[in-house]
Order: structure tokens, then sequence, then C-alpha cells
């Protein structure tokens, strides 16, 4: 059953304690060691999704026999973030919980509530929820909670109402100083553009002092190696001296820009100054051969990064594979994946997503359905991106069976975002006339705890209707109708949240 509120005897005995110190001792009260049940996250998930109002909400929740504890609600919070769900209704039982007498949520919750809301723009309610957190425990408010929010308010307004936002932390936060304008610039940086960063940056830097945190964000995101060489000078004016974070922002800005020599000179540059380049300097260096058309010498660096006591990662022989994917000497790029598992590194989904470009764009379903078997074996579950690739050859050859076999380890071991495959598959499905299959996928996918898109249920719907499955229709209508009212994000919103590395389309 639910954890009843803390006896008064303990509670009197808490009264002279700090907010910070009563939600500490309460979130050791509610947590636990162990972790929550599936079950129990798959219950409650259920019962936010299909409550008609918050009475009902909360009547559902005393009877359903669940524990509550943080960790559950973390869990919870989290499926209905990924399965896009109402929230309004997430919001609802945020704040019922939220009232239990000695119950604080954690900051991953927080975070996690104020995304949602974010997603379905309800940016009013971001500011009750705030100010309600400030009075409850103001230490849950962190430099993560502005960037969750200001990522979420930069991608539908404008700078300027993204800055206003902003600004408004600073009755919020226990502390607004330059982790609070850090977390501002790598928002814009991610959302808008460095030119719009770079104007912030200017307009409120001596309401700040800047550090070198403040600079490498807005050195990661140049392009222009004459902005950026500017912006190294402006840092040394300040007295803020480059680490090897900075440098390699550049080296990176370089190969980028083709201008691999100035790379290496600044490699140079980092060993006469006793700091030692890393990896990451390394793999931009091995990319950017590769955009110079010299795959070779790019592999070459693997071997001499050895000499300097730098050992190559699964992302530089990543970087090094994707040359020769590039130049389309899948011979050698196979080889550089045999020798990462003889150095004891094993190939992740980036790596076999080099291939499935490949063979994506060249029509060859055979390799690369031959490549997935060979990966699921591997134990190396693939990612979104992966899914993407093999689904749209599936539909282009239109092999069914091939499809479903996806579709069924997706929904076994619990990877890719079935809300994209979806769409794919209920359109081959749909094609080719397979309804009992697209009918059992639907509900699978419901099962889960993901809801297909409308487009989706409208393809079935209409292939119900015309096949006169009346009561198959009506089962489809009533589970779509436990998510609640219609909440449709944007495709694009879908893709910023594949786990891949790069874009399907790249």
């Amino acid at each position: 059953m639910i954890h009843q509120p803390l006896p008064l005897k303990y509670a009197s005995k808490l009264s002279f304690l700090s907010k910070n110190a009563t939600s500490l001792i309460s979130r050791l009260y509610f947590s636990s060691d162990i972790s929550p049940k599936n079950d129990d996250v798959d219950t409650i998930f259920r019962i936010i999704t299909s409550s008609t109002s918050c009475k009902h909400l909360k009547q559902s929740l005393k009877s359903s026999g669940v524990n509550i504890s943080n960790d559950l609600v973390d869990k919870i919070l989290k499926r209905v973030r990924f399965s896009h769900g109402n929230p309004l209704q997430a919001l609802d039982f945020y704040r019922y919980i939220d009232n239990r007498r000695g119950f604080f949520h954690t900051a991953f919750s927080l975070d996690t509530m104020l995304y949602i809301l974010g997603r379905g723009r309800r940016f009013d309610v971001i500011w009750d929820v705030l100010a309600d957190t400030k009075r409850k425990d103001q230490s849950l408010i962190s430099p993560r909670t502005i960037q969750v929010v200001l990522a979420r308010v930069a991608k539908v307004c404008s700078v300027r109402q993204t800055v206003e936002s902003f600004k408004k932390f600073n009755k919020l936060v226990p502390d607004f100083d330059i982790t609070c304008f850090n977390a501002l610039l790598r928002t814009l940086c991610q959302e808008k553009s460095m030119t719009d960063a770079r104007n912030v940056y200017h307009s409120l830097k001596y309401d700040f002092r800047p550090n070198l945190q403040t600079f490498n964000i807005l050195l990661s995101g140049w392009k222009s190696v004459d902005e950026a060489e500017g912006f190294l000078e402006e840092m040394r004016e300040m007295g803020v001296k480059p680490d090897i974070v900075s440098y390699n922002c550049l080296i990176d800005v370089y190969c980028k820009d083709r201008q691999v020599e100035k790379a290496y000179k600044i490699v140079e540059k980092m060993r006469d100054e006793d700091i030692s380049p890393d990896v990451i300097s390394y793999t931009s260096i091995i990319g950017g051969l590769g955009l110079v058309g010299q795959p070779d010498k790019a592999r070459d660096v693997l071997k001499e990064m050895k000499e300097y006591g730098c050992y190559p990662d699964a992302a530089a022989y990543n970087a090094a594979i994707r040359n020769y994917c590039i130049a389309k000497r899948l011979r050698d790029a196979s080889g550089l994946m045999d020798e990462m598992v003889e150095k004891g590194l094993s190939p992740n989904a980036t790596t076999y997503n080099l291939f499935f470009r490949v063979f994506y764009w060249s029509n060859d379903l055979r390799s690369a359905w031959n490549l997935y078997c060979r990966m699921m074996g591997t134990g190396c579950l693939p990612n979104t991106q992966s899914c993407m690739f093999l689904v749209k050859l599936c539909k282009r050859q239109e092999k069914v069976e091939m499809a479903l076999q996806l579709w069924n380890d997706m929904v076994e071991k619990g990877f890719g975002s079935y809300i994209l495959v979806s769409d794919v598959l209920f359109d081959l499905l749909c094609d080719m006339g397979k309804l009992v299959e697209a009918e059992k996928s639907f509900l699978e996918m419901i099962e889960k705890g993901h809801k297909p898109s409308q487009v989706s249920f409208r393809r079935i719907k209409v292939l119900l209707e015309l096949a006169n499955k009346q009561e198959a229709l009506q089962n489809l209508s009533n589970k779509m109708a436990l998510f609640g009212p219609s909440m449709i994000p944007k495709r694009e919103e879908y893709l910023a949240e594949m786990s891949a590395s790069d874009s399907f389309s790249s």
C-alpha cells in the first residue's frame, strides 16, 4: 500500500530542522534499497494515463496497493516523458504525491516533470511548479533545471523570450551565478545559434564573471576559424587560461574547416604547455584527415597516438571507419572494426550505423540484415537510427517478415523508438494488406506504454472499417483513449530524442 505520512512524534522532532535537512530525511524515508518492480511502474503509469480527473487519479492510486517511493516516481515520470504522455495527467500525479505529508520530490523528478510540461508548451504551469518548489525545497532548483526549462522555451520562443525566462530564475534559484549563466549559453548554442549565444554573452557578461567553462561552451560551437581564434584571444585577455577542452574545441574547428596543419600546430602548442593531447584531440584530427581525403593517414594516427601514451577508444576507431565508409572502402572499414575487437574494444551502435548508412543508400538489404544479425549476436543493441535504416529498407523492398522480426526484437529487448519505427512498419503492413499483423503490432506498442501516432491509427482504422471489423476497431479506439487527449509532438522532437550520434539523412 502507499506509504502513510510520518507519525506526529517524528514530525515534531523534525520541526526544528531546515527545509533541506527535512527533505533529505524524507527522501531517505521514501527511498528503498530495492529497485521498483516493472509491474509497479506499469500499474501506476496506466492509472495516470487512464485517469479522467484528479479525483479519479487519487482514488485509483490509493486502491492500487503500490508502495510509492522516490525511485518509483522517478521511473514513472521517465516513462511518461518517453511515451509522450499527457502533461496535465502527469502533473496531477506529481502534485498529488508532492502534497503528501513528509514527501519531497527528487531533483530528477522535478526536472523530468518540467521537461514534460515544456514539451506540451505549458509554460505558465512550469512557473507555478517552480514557485511551489521554491517554497518547499529550493535546493532542487539547479542549473540543470534552468537548462531543462530554457531548452523547451528556446524551441518555440525567441531569443529575447528565452533570456527573459532566464532572468525569472533570479528569484527562484539559491544562487543566481555564473553556473546559471553557463546553462543559458549552453541552451542557446544547442537550440538557437552561435551568433545568438555570442550576442547574449556580450550583453550579459558584465553581470556575471565568465569562467573557463563559459568560454569552453562558446568555443565548442564555433564554425568560423577567425571567430574562434578571436574568442580564444578574448579569453586570454580576461585572464582565463585555456585548458585541454579549449584547445580541443579549436582543433575541432580547424579540422572541420579542413585546416589539418593548423590543428597539428595546436597539438604541438599543447605539448609545449605541458598539456597532453587526449583521445578527443586525436579523434578530431582523424576526422579532419578524412575530410581532406586521407583515410589511410587517419588510420596511421591510431598507431601514432599510442607512442604518446594515448590509446584510441571506440569513438576514435569510429572516426577512422567513417572515413573508409565515405570513401566506399568497406573492406578497410570492416578490417578496422575487426581490429577494434582484437584490441578489446566493442563496436557500438554508432559503429554499425556507419555501415548501415552505406547499405541503405546502396539499397543493399541483404548486407544490412547480415550485419544486423551479427550485431545482435554480439549483444550490441541497435539504437533508433539503426532501426530506421533497417525498417526503411524493408519497406522499400516490401520485406514484411524481416520488418516484423525487427519489431519483435524491439519489443522483446526494448531498443529503438517505437513511435518512429512503427510509423514506417504500419505503412508497410497496411500497403501489403497485413491487417492482422498491423493490429497485433499496434496492441504490442500500447502494451509497452507507448502511444502510436494518430497517422498510424487512422491508417489502420480505415482498413478495419473496410474489413468490417467493428469489434477490433472499438478495441483499438478504447486503447488509444487510455492515453487521454491527443498530444502529438512534432516529428522533429521525436528525432531530437533519437539516441544516434549522427542524423539519419547525413
